[in-house]
């Protein structure tokens, strides 16, 4: 039992650090690409202005949330990627 809780507690801690890593990471290319950065700021306003909005903007409003969020998502991955052959071509 102590076993077992002793080897969660490893991997629960090994998962935050990557976690803690890409972040750091993610947000480093961020600095380095001003107008991703911007336009994610730009979808998460969006998002909590459509969020506000009293109307629902003729049926769209879910829709265009959920795509601006996948949108965000996309980004951010697209920056970790690229951090990812960065980090790559630093170790060669």
């Amino acid at each position: 039992m102590h076993k077992t809780f002793a080897r969660m507690c490893l991997v629960g801690s090994f998962v935050i650090a990557q976690v803690s890593f890409a972040q750091e990471t993610g947000k480093e290319e961020l600095r380095e690409h001003p107008r991703i950065a911007a336009a994610i700021r730009e979808l998460h306003g969006a998002i909590e202005y459509m969020e506000r909005a009293p109307h629902n903007f003729g049926g769209h409003k879910a829709q265009a949330i959920a795509d601006c969020r996948k949108a965000i998502e996309q980004l951010r991955l697209a920056m970790q990627y690229r951090a990812s052959q960065d980090n790559r071509r630093s170790k060669k």
